[in-house]
């Protein structure tokens, strides 16, 4: 049997949920999920709408309660998602120093100090998405993270915009192509990110097969693989689909993190 893991969660520790943590524990061993990862959004920008939001003391309580509680059934780790970690470097470092984080993760929701949504008006779209990309590059050349948070974030917001949609790989590929290059060398994995499933206009993963391919076929194998969920309800939402995905691309196993470490789980 596999040992079904979602990578990606938040909680009403992260600015843009409700859940509890508890609600979010019960309802993933109800679903049989054996490993879950908190993942609450932290932003040293002040700029930024995640911004002082994060309260470490209670979200270090709320993990070692749950774990009392929930323990012998699931396994919790400790993580965080990074709003553009390559910025600020320091400040996150100060920040993060010494809190014993199991995992990170990597994103780009802003760009020039703009959230996406801002950002994308008035845009072209080959020149909306080679933007978007040049900032993931500079995040997996730059950041301390583990892996990168919803590769192609930009089209779960774009796709709803008549002139933008979302991105024709070919055009983009060359950049994907040095993104994956660099994260492979700096040992940084990307998700499987499902939340893109709950969007009709999108209905497809962050991101997709073709690119998922991609950083198989350039030497990528650290994957994880997340609900991105905000609510109880949708903790492990496809998360089936995204393991038969890993599989079809190839992918032999799904990682974990311990300490910021990798652990390898193999696909069954």
């Amino acid at each position: 049997m596999m040992y079904i893991t979602d990578y990606h969660h938040h909680t009403d520790n992260s600015f843009d949920s409700q859940a509890s943590m508890k609600s979010v524990c019960e309802e993933a061993i109800k679903k049989g999920i054996n490993e879950i990862c908190f993942t609450e959004h932290f932003s040293v920008n002040p700029k930024a709408i995640t911004y002082g939001h994060m309260d470490f003391k209670r979200y270090f309580s709320q993990i070692e309660q749950c774990r009392h509680l929930f323990g012998q059934r699931l396994k919790i780790k400790v993580g965080l998602e990074l709003c553009e970690p390559h910025l600020l470097q320091e400040t996150y470092y100060e920040q993060l120093q010494g809190l014993p984080l199991d995992f990170i993760l990597g994103s780009v929701h802003n760009i020039d100090n703009q959230d996406i949504r801002s950002y994308m008006v008035h845009k072209e779209p080959e020149a909306l998405y080679q933007r978007y990309f040049e900032e993931v590059y500079q995040l997996v050349s730059n950041a301390d993270i583990d892996v990168v948070a919803h590769l192609d974030l930009m089209k779960r917001y774009a796709v709803d915009v008549d002139y933008l949609g979302t991105y024709d790989f070919h055009v983009c590929k060359e950049g994907l192509i040095e993104i994956f290059k660099k994260a492979i060398e700096r040992n940084i994995g990307i998700e499987i990110n499902t939340s893109g499933f709950a969007k009709k206009t999108l209905n497809e993963p962050l991101p997709s097969m073709k690119v998922l391919k991609l950083y198989k076929e350039l030497g990528g194998e650290v994957l994880t693989i997340g609900s991105d969920s905000h609510a109880a309800a949708t903790v492990g939402y496809h998360l089936d689909t995204a393991l038969d995905m890993a599989k079809e691309a190839g992918f032999k196993y799904i990682y974990t993190f311990t300490s910021r470490q990798p652990e390898t789980i193999k696909i069954v």
